[in-house]
């Protein structure tokens, strides 16, 4: 399983994007920021909510300089289908990866053996391929788009200044701290 701090393996695998079903690899997502979006099944309840979210905020996390990807073990004509058939998931432009081996997802530590798909998760990777965040939990409950935003925003601001983090609740153009400095008198 995957942690933070790891660079993720190369991997190659079909999505359905634009009306085409065709190859990838995380290999070829280097240099931008890159955002994971594990979801158990098409044609469910709680995962086009989700998924339409992320592309309501799509533009906001290209501007990120990242790039969205959904993955279930669904195939790739599994996943137009359901494009095709969806009102909220016609609405998708990001590429949704096809995993129907559960490789991907064994990797990423996603996968429940006995149910055969993903749990719900989130991975934002970095332009070098290392992960910064993880959440994952448990299927009934859906992501937030927003904050997961806000993650990549964070961990971008970190990435390009050094020596700062983020406090609770962060914002773009918000305060920051510098360990070491700010808390000198605070402790």
């Amino acid at each position: 399983m995957l942690r933070v701090g790891d660079k993720i393996p190369e991997m190659e695998f079909e999505v359905y994007e634009g009306d085409k079903i065709k190859k990838t690899s995380f290999k070829k997502q280097e240099g931008k920021w890159l955002i994971l979006l594990f979801y158990p099944a098409d044609f469910t309840f709680v995962c086009p909510t989700e998924l339409e979210q992320a592309e309501q905020l799509y533009d906001k996390f290209q501007a990120a300089g990242a790039q969205l990807m959904s993955i279930s073990t669904d195939t790739a004509f599994v996943h137009k289908a359901w494009h095709d058939h969806s009102e909220a998931i016609s609405k998708i432009t990001y590429p949704m990866a096809a995993d129907p081996t559960g490789r991907v997802c064994r990797e990423f530590g996603t996968y429940i053996e006995d149910e055969g798909v993903s749990l719900r998760a989130t991975f934002i990777i970095d332009p070098e391929g290392y992960v910064k965040s993880i959440e994952i939990h448990d299927n009934s409950i859906g992501r937030n788009s927003n904050e997961t935003l806000r993650k990549l925003q964070a961990a971008k601001f970190v990435e390009e200044h050094d020596g700062k983090v983020c406090p609770a609740n962060w914002m773009p153009g918000a305060d920051t701290l510098t360990p070491g400095v700010d808390l000198v008198g605070k402790i």
